[in-house]
């Protein structure tokens, strides 16, 4: 096995324990309630002002039904999996720092847009809402990782030969 898809798989592993190891903390807190729950309830209400929305811890409750963003709906496993990706990349610093800074503000946006899919998928048609949740979104949050980092890693390429 080449040494950086250990090197690859070590980081991920590395950075998925250490998100597991928070669980319960302040810090999980903040990253789904602040940076997840929140975000949503707004775009939601947003949206539709009718619905009104709260962010209720990890909840996203309504009228009608709500949606419970649980381990892994936060998008930290797409985040992961970028970090694992850059880091192992060979890119320099600067180029790498900055490829990781706009793809986890990107996926975080992504994923917003994912938990509100969700959302009225639930609300409106539960089967529809089974597809997506357990198929459609996590796929669609994996290709758009692969083909983000692909995307930058060619960026990157042409920027350092444009540069010599």
């Amino acid at each position: 096995m080449s040494q950086r898809i250990v090197a690859f798989l070590a980081v991920f592993v590395a950075l998925q324990l250490s998100w597991q190891s928070l669980r319960g903390s302040s810090v999980e807190y903040a990253v789904v309630h602040y940076a997840t729950v929140r975000p949503a309830a707004y775009l939601i209400d947003w949206i539709s002002p009718q619905i009104r929305a709260q962010a209720v811890d990890f909840s996203v409750r309504a009228h009608g039904g709500g949606l419970n963003v649980v381990n892994g709906c936060e998008g930290l496993d797409a985040i992961c999996l970028l970090i694992a990706a850059f880091a192992v990349a060979g890119l320099p610093l600067g180029m790498g720092l900055f490829g990781v800074t706009l793809g986890v503000a990107t996926i975080l946006v992504v994923n917003q847009l994912r938990i509100v899919v969700l959302f009225f998928a639930y609300r409106r048609n539960p089967a529809l809402f089974d597809m997506l949740h357990s198929a459609v979104a996590p796929l669609v949050m994996l290709l758009f990782v692969a083909c983000y980092f692909h995307a930058w890693l060619a960026y990157s390429r042409n920027h350092a030969t444009a540069a010599a």
